[in-house]
């Protein structure tokens, strides 16, 4: 596949989108202050959390993709993590998603890397395995059981224990220990190919019911070897991962990991549930993960139960992240139900988080960066080929 070569004036990088005019007028406004982790700068807080599109064939990344990452990059967003990308064929949720479980995958990957990076973006990937969840139909074409003779492979779905989520998703096989195993070095293989691709921010997905959050949850994970039952047992697996990842991961690159802050088996945020997952047991994976060397935590909540019954209010998984930042004094990203600016600011000014992630309100508006800036009256570069639109600069001048 031929890799993407943008001329000059195509390119958004000696100025980027979304980059102040006046640093000093805008050096208050943390939402727009850069940050540099390791050796990467990301050039501002604003963050695309990672969305599954369900549009891959075979794990590939393509031109919808490619469309997709640009927009974002293109109107100001500082770090773009490209979606959930499988380890290996069976960790999948949809056979749409991506994948990166072979060297094939690795230059579509790059396109999309390369494109971000010619915005002045970061371009980031998620890295994934879809646990008990896998071999799903996508939420347009029908969430529903996908089985072999529709690509399928609904008979050999991997978890912890031989627990499904419930009755409408496949009955999983308990991974052997080999089996732990071979997917520790499924993890590190991806992470090499990101890599080579170009990626320069790692996320680790341990969140959502998947595979990882199988394993760290009592309510997933029935096991009674060395893999289940006490809390140092249930995080060994995920340990493991994290461990081989980051010594796969080059040293000047930042790794990041996002969990599920607490299954919500009970609705209220701080709930105790030891015997399954709680904030207080996601607190303590967290410093074990820092001693590894993550370097920050993306907080997110639920999605390991059915069932269950979830806050709607606005930035109600913020005290997750807050929690985290404090108690493991590591840097948190916060995510869920943030979409407006104003607000947003306010997560971090006090000290709430480091980041913001924004999923679905991307989707509704993919130019939410330039949006914070007029809302936070922050002046700042547009593209360069959409600059005439701006009405900050133009109204008035020359009326075009």
């Amino acid at each position: 596949m031929a890799p993407i070569i943008l001329p000059s004036q195509a390119q958004n990088v000696k100025t980027r989108p979304g980059a102040p005019r006046d640093v000093e007028a805008s050096k208050d406004v943390k939402l727009f202050q850069p940050s540099t982790i390791r050796s990467i700068t990301i050039p501002n807080r604003i963050v695309v959390a990672p969305m599954c599109m369900y549009s891959s064939q075979d794990g590939f990344l393509n031109d919808f993709h490619l469309a997709h990452y640009f927009s974002f990059a293109f109107k100001g967003a500082g770090l773009v993590i490209i979606e959930a990308t499988a380890v290996e064929p069976q960790g999948r949720i949809s056979p749409e998603d991506s994948g990166l479980w072979s060297d094939e995958h690795i230059a579509p990957l790059k396109r999309v890397a390369d494109m971000i990076k010619a915005q002045g973006s970061v371009p980031g990937i998620q890295i994934a395995h879809a646990g008990r969840k896998a071999s799903m139909g996508s939420p347009f074409a029908g969430y529903r059981i996908i089985p072999e003779e529709e690509n399928g492979w609904s008979k050999d779905v991997r978890g912890p224990s031989e627990l499904p989520f419930d009755e409408k998703h496949c009955q999983p096989h308990a991974l052997t220990k080999e089996g732990i195993q071979d997917l520790v070095q499924k993890f590190t293989d991806a992470t090499v190919r990101a890599d080579k691709a170009g990626i320069e921010v790692l996320e680790i997905h341990s969140a959502h019911g998947y595979l990882l959050h199988n394993f760290l949850s009592g309510n997933s994970n029935k096991r009674t070897d060395e893999y289940g039952g006490s809390l140092e047992n249930r995080m060994r697996f995920p340990l493991e991962v994290a461990k081989a990842v980051r010594a796969a991961w080059p040293e000047h690159k930042p790794l990041w990991l996002r969990f599920s802050s607490t299954d919500f088996k009970e609705p209220e945020q701080f709930a105790h549930d030891p015997e399954g997952w709680d904030i207080y047991q996601a607190t303590e994976y967290a410093k074990k993960l820092k001693e590894i060397g993550v370097d920050v935590i993306d907080c997110s909540a639920g999605a390991n139960i059915s069932g269950v019954r979830y806050p709607t209010a606005p930035h109600f998984q913020v005290p997750f992240a807050e929690t985290v930042r404090h108690e493991a004094d590591i840097p948190t990203g916060a995510v869920g139900l943030i979409t407006d600016p104003i607000e947003a600011e306010k997560v971090l000014q006090e000290g709430k988080a480091d980041y913001i992630l924004l999923a679905r309100e991307f989707l509704r508006d993919n130019g939410w960066a330039l949006r914070a800036a007029r809302d936070l009256n922050v002046t700042v570069k547009w593209p360069n080929q959409y600059e005439r639109a701006d009405n900050e600069r133009w109204v008035g001048k020359n009326g075009k």
